[in-house]
């Protein structure tokens, strides 16, 4: 649930092919990162982190590096009930793990131009594992970005291991991230 946050950081990198020499930053608000588990095989739980920062860097090459971060505590869900048990240890462990981080691999700019994978590490709970995204194509204007993104992640690489029999080790992932172009 918690990688959730850390995806929507890695939607940012189709945007930085409008000007590859400037660096972008995140806005947060709009951005957000929903994510969707399955409860019991006929319900999904859903949950929103609504908080998130970083950047897209040009790596020189032609190429880009997207770095996001996000706030845990950040998280909005229907039930305040459902929201402490998630945060809590046996989730996310916001007290010891206040942020979701998300760093890519380098990316060249023209192949996220029509949507493409972006790959990277994220870290969740002080694990980093391997991350893989699919992002639509990006709708720009010269100074800011809309990217969307579609992943998902297996809790248990995570240690989110509790409640396997009711509750599902895959997580949907949908990120939706504004960028724009930072000042100089």
């Amino acid at each position: 649930m918690r990688t959730a946050a850390l995806v929507a950081m890695l939607a940012l990198a189709p945007a930085v092919h409008a000007a590859p020499s400037h660096r972008w930053r995140i806005e947060s608000p709009p951005s957000h990162v929903d994510f969707g588990v399955r409860l019991l095989w006929l319900h999904t739980i859903h949950g929103r982190f609504e908080r998130l920062a970083g950047a897209i860097e040009p790596h020189g090459d032609g190429r880009v590096v997207v770095d996001a971060r996000v706030a845990v505590d950040s998280l909005s869900m229907d039930s305040q009930r459902l929201r402490r048990w998630v945060l809590a240890e046996e989730f996310f462990d916001a007290a010891r793990y206040p942020t979701l981080r998300f760093v890519s691999a380098p990316v060249p700019r023209t192949a996220l131009d029509d949507g493409g994978t972006l790959e990277g590490q994220l870290t969740l709970r002080g694990i980093t594992r391997p991350m893989r995204f699919e992002l639509l194509p990006a709708r720009c204007t010269a100074d800011a970005c809309l990217i969307e993104a579609r992943g998902q992640l297996t809790r248990s690489e995570f240690g989110m291991t509790g409640h396997r029999a009711v509750l599902s080790d895959h997580v949907e992932l949908a990120l939706s991230i504004a960028i724009a172009r930072a000042s100089q």
